[in-house]
């Protein structure tokens, strides 16, 4: 439930957004869903899917109302563990300055 909460807001905020910061909000979103310590929504998503085939999934929280914008935050947020690094695009001074705008 908290991972199907979270990516409604990264397509609407990645509107505004240049591809560089959508990225790493992206790359973010990945590691906090591969560590699983916030949310087992996408294991319980390809539990329920993949292996049990019930498509019957059991999310935690269970309802909507349970989801807090702490929580949704935490899937945006930079990791400040050992072993993990944040997404660190390379600059690009070979572009001009009205394409990056569009970027």
């Amino acid at each position: 439930m908290l991972i199907r909460f979270a990516c409604p807001i990264q397509i609407r905020e990645g509107r505004l957004q240049g591809i560089g910061k959508c990225l790493v909000r992206e790359y973010r979103m990945v590691c906090t869903v591969m560590r699983g310590e916030i949310s087992k929504d996408f294991f319980e998503g390809c539990r329920a899917i993949l292996l049990e085939k019930d498509k019957n999934p059991k999310w935690e929280p269970s309802r909507l109302e349970q989801v807090t914008e702490d929580m949704v935050d935490l899937y945006f947020s930079k990791i400040n563990e050992e072993g993990w690094e944040d997404l660190d695009l390379p600059r690009r001074s070979n572009i001009p300055p009205h394409a990056i705008a569009k970027l």
